[in-house]
């Protein structure tokens, strides 16, 4: 018996618009794809479906694609108990996002072999309440393994340029670059860079952070100055130069300063994309009270004048998309107590929150719904190599939709978190815009109403 889902609504984002606008979306839940979109909103006796039909009327609320996250660490296996599978996923639901593409670290082990991501996906079976992919790792002398780790499905490598805080993935040198991009240049992928480069040249730096106050965010910033990301990116393109068939990425940019090398980058013709996180946009450094290492990332939240410039960029597209390198820890490694920034774990946890913290900074700059669904699910879809069926709301895709309500404003606690560890900087800040239903595949995955999971099925894939 074939099974449908129809959802309609006066405000509904089509992939050919930037706009809202009256839409029915028909999907076959028995493949989980969009099987037909009516420009229009239709009542149920309008269509004519055989079968099971589930209908969704969205009334007024806008009706958005699913969020595509392509920089979340869930931690399984290894450390779950600072993350896992289960309560990442389901955090990521209740912010609407029904993709996420899991970092090759900190879990233990790494994926930087075929084995290592077969023990990660049998990890994850069966909990995940969004579809997962992920990202393969590039450490130095494990060039072998990249060929098969794409033959085995990741979407691409991810390698550190300074050290990763995971000794169990070291950072890689430059000689370590050039022949990884060797092996993949051939290859439909992309090198992902933690592109903060420490030459030891610059004063203040990680190698001096004994010499100040361990609780000032100042201190932080000193020890990881823009220098740090300028550095790296330059080397970053030189090489590319060298390999130009192969796309490469900047994650979590935080340094204006690097836009003009990247610029120039994309003007000589380099396939270099870049992301920034929903922290470096909705957090300034200004406003960061002494002793809170909840603050606290890698590379670090800079100031005001800076942010605005990563606006700028992102709205003139030098920015592709944004994401929320949701990177948690347990309590005790955040150094809550004593307040010390520069020993505590760099990692902000933000799943759940990424929509409502655009919006609601959004609103200041004159920034529309279909920007930021523009930022968050098609251009970060297209990153991640699942553009072609996620990210859009277009007949042949699949049926991952939000229903969202933009005018509702509410209050972070850490019981309204739903990972695992509720240790957030947005903790105590107010909010606009909530996300009431999430929607995988044409499935019920996050119900805001519900208050919990309970009843609903982890009906994410592997992907």
């Amino acid at each position: 018996m074939s099974s449908f889902l129809v959802c309609t609504g006066s405000n509904v984002l089509l992939d050919h618009s930037d706009i809202p606008q009256p839409a029915t979306i028909v999907i076959d839940r028995d493949t989980g794809k969009i099987l037909d979109i009516y420009h229009t909103r239709l009542a149920q006796d309008e269509l004519h479906l055989p079968d099971h039909v589930i209908w969704v009327d969205a009334h007024d609320k806008i009706v958005l694609p699913g969020l595509v996250d392509a920089h979340v660490h869930l931690n399984e296996p290894g450390r779950t108990d600072w993350e896992g599978f289960l309560t990442g996923t389901r955090a990521a639901a209740s912010g609407g996002v029904t993709t996420v593409v899991d970092m090759p670290l900190n879990s233990i082990p790494p994926t930087t072999t075929v084995e290592n991501l077969h023990i990660k996906r049998a990890a994850a079976q069966g909990q995940c309440y969004t579809d997962v992919a992920f990202w393969g790792g590039v450490i130095p002398s494990n060039q072998k393994h990249l060929k098969p780790l794409i033959a085995a499905g990741v979407k691409g490598f991810k390698c550190f340029l300074i050290e990763s805080g995971a000794d169990e993935f070291p950072c890689v040198s430059e000689d370590d670059v050039g022949r990884a991009m060797a092996e993949i240049q051939d290859e439909d992928t992309v090198l992902l860079f933690h592109a903060e480069l420490d030459s030891h040249l610059h004063p203040n730096t990680a190698s001096d952070k004994a010499s100040s106050d361990p609780t000032l965010y100042s201190s932080f910033l000193d020890s990881r100055p823009q220098q740090f990301e300028v550095d790296a990116v330059s080397l970053i393109t030189s090489l590319q130069q060298l390999y130009p068939n192969l796309r490469c990425h900047i994650v979590h940019l935080s340094a204006a300063s690097a836009l003009p090398i990247i610029r120039a980058a994309r003007s000589a013709g380099l396939r270099l994309t870049v992301e920034t996180c929903f922290h470096y946009l909705c957090l300034s450094s200004n406003d960061i009270p002494p002793g809170r290492p909840e603050f606290k990332c890698c590379p670090p939240i800079r100031d005001t004048r800076n942010q605005d410039s990563l606006w700028d960029a992102l709205k003139a597209g030098i920015i592709d998309c944004v994401v929320s390198d949701h990177s948690p820890c347990v309590a005790d490694l955040k150094r809550l107590g004593e307040g010390n920034i520069m020993d505590a774990w760099g990692g902000i946890s933000t799943l759940g929150l990424g929509l409502s913290l655009l919006w609601t900074e959004g609103q200041k700059r004159g920034v529309t719904i279909g920007q930021i669904s523009k930022w968050t699910a098609k251009n970060s879809a297209e990153h991640a190599g699942v553009g072609s069926s996620k990210g859009q709301l277009k007949v042949g895709y699949d049926g991952d939709f939000v229903i969202w309500n933009p005018e509702v404003e509410f209050s972070v606690t850490p019981e309204s978190l739903q990972f695992k560890n509720k240790l957030s900087p947005y903790v105590g800040q107010k909010l606009l815009g909530r996300i009431e239903q999430t929607y995988l595949r044409g499935n019920l995955t996050y119900d805001w109403s519900f208050g919990s999971f309970e009843g609903l099925t982890a009906a994410g894939r592997l992907i």
